[in-house]
C-alpha cells in the first residue's frame, strides 16, 4: 500500500517539535514518515497473510468452538429472551407474510403436482394405521360415524334433496293431469287456507321429522354392529378410491383469485391465530416449559454435539467453508477493516515506551 501522509488516520503526534524553531525538524519529520510507511507495510503484510490462511484459520476456529460447552455461552434466561422478546413479541413482517403466500403459491399449483399421485404423500401403511386405530378405539369410531351418517347437516341435505324431488315430481304429474291436476292444486290451495299452513313448508317438517328420526336409528345401529375391522376397512376402501388421484386435485377445492383467493385467506386466517397466540400467557408458559426442558438436557453438550443434533458434522463445515471463502476474503479486503488495522497500530505506536524505544534506535 502507498502511504497517505495526509491520510486523518495520522494526526501528527502532540509533543511534535515545531517546524520553524526545532532544529531537528527535518530529522523528526524523517521519522514520521517511516512510521506511516511502516503501519502501511503492517497493514498490507497482514491483510495478505490472512488472505492465505483464512480457509485454515476457518477450520480451525470451527475445531475450537465445536469444543465448547454450551453452557459457558448460552444460558435458558438468554434463550427465553431470544425467543419472547424476539420472535413472539414481534408480529411477522408484511415482507415474510408476502414471500410465504408466494411460496405456498408455488407449491400448490406447481406443474409437477400433476404427475404426482396422493399415494406418493401418504405411505399406504400409514393409511392402514390410522384406520386400525380409529377402528379399535370406540370414541374415535363412534365419532367418524356420527360424521358420516348423524350430523344434522346430513339430515338438512337429504330432507332437502328428497323434497325438491317430490316437488318436482309432484308438478309434472299435475301439469300432465289434466283436469284431475287441476282439482288436486284447488284442493291444495283449500288446504293451506285452511290450515293457514304452507303444504310445502308442512311437507319439509314431516320428512326432516322422519329422516332425522331414520339417520339417527341408523347410526345408533351402526355404533352398535358395525365392527371394529368393517371401520378399518371402509376408511382403507375410502383411502384406495383416491391414493391415486394427482395432487393437483387439491387445486379444484380452493379459489385461485390473485387478489381475494384461498391462499390469501389461509395465510391470513393462520396469522390471525399466530397474532393471537403469541402474547397469550398460555402460549409463553409452554415456550417457557419448553426451552428449560431442552436446556436441562442439553446444557452440559457441546457445540459440536448441537451441531450434530441437526447432522452439522466437521465434512458439512468443512464443505460449506468454500462457500464463506468469497465472504471472508472481501471482508479482509475491505476498507473498514484497513482504517481499523490503522488505528490500531496507530495507538500502538503513540505508547510511550514504543515512541521512546523507536527514538533511541533513530539516534
Amino acid at each position: 500500500m502507498t502511504a497517505n501522509t495526509t491520510s486523518p488516520y495520522y494526526p501528527m503526534p502532540n509533543t511534535s517539535p515545531d517546524p520553524k524553531t526545532s532544529p531537528d525538524a527535518n530529522k523528526e519529520q524523517r521519522s514520521i514518515s517511516s512510521l506511516y510507511e511502516l503501519i502501511e507495510a503492517q497493514i498490507d503484510f497482514m491483510q495478505q497473510w490472512l488472505l492465505q490462511q483464512a480457509e485454515p484459520l476457518a477450520n480451525e476456529a470451527w475445531h475450537w468452538l465445536s469444543a465448547q460447552p454450551m453452557s459457558r455461552y448460552l444460558s435458558c434466561e438468554d434463550l427465553q429472551h431470544l425467543i419472547n422478546d424476539w420472535l413472539l413479541s414481534q408480529p411477522m413482517t408484511e415482507v415474510m407474510r408476502t414471500d410465504i403466500r408466494a411460496i405456498l403459491q408455488t407449491l400448490i399449483y406447481h406443474p409437477s403436482n400433476d404427475n404426482v399421485p396422493l399415494s406418493e404423500l401418504v405411505d399406504e401403511t400409514q393409511v392402514h394405521t390410522l384406520a386400525n386405530y380409529i377402528g379399535s378405539h370406540q370414541q374415535q369410531r363412534n365419532g367418524l360415524i356420527h360424521a358420516l351418517i348423524g350430523n344434522d347437516t346430513f339430515a338438512d341435505l337429504l330432507t332437502q334433496t328428497l323434497y325438491h324431488a317430490i316437488n318436482d315430481f309432484m308438478e309434472n304429474t299435475l301439469d300432465k293431469a289434466g283436469g284431475v291436476g287441476k282439482l288436486m292444486k284447488m284442493g291444495r290451495s283449500s288446504f293451506e287456507k285452511a290450515t293457514n299452513r304452507n303444504l310445502d313448508e308442512k311437507l319439509q317438517t314431516y320428512l326432516h321429522r322422519n329422516i332425522k328420526d331414520l339417520t339417527n336409528k341408523a347410526e345408533a345401529n351402526a355404533q352398535a354392529h358395525l365392527s371394529n375391522e368393517e371401520v378399518s376397512r371402509l376408511l382403507v376402501m375410502g383411502w384406495a378410491r383416491i391414493k391415486d388421484q394427482p395432487v393437483s386435485q387439491l387445486q379444484t377445492y380452493l379459489n385461485n383469485d390473485p387478489d381475494n383467493g384461498s391462499i390469501q385467506h389461509i395465510e391470513a386466517s393462520v396469522q390471525q391465530s399466530y397474532n393471537r397466540l403469541r402474547l397469550s400467557p398460555y402460549l409463553r408458559s409452554l415456550v417457557a416449559a419448553s426451552v428449560k426442558t431442552w436446556y436441562d438436557n442439553h446444557q452440559a453438550d457441546t457445540i459440536a454435539a448441537l451441531a450434530a443434533s441437526v447432522n452439522i458434522d466437521e465434512l458439512a463445515v468443512t464443505r460449506f467453508t468454500p462457500t464463506l471463502l468469497p465472504i471472508i476474503n472481501d471482508a479482509i479486503n475491505s476498507e473498514w477493516l484497513s482504517a481499523h488495522l490503522r488505528d490500531m497500530l496507530q495507538a500502538f505506536y503513540r505508547q510511550p515506551n514504543i515512541q521512546q524505544a523507536l527514538a533511541k534506535k533513530d539516534e
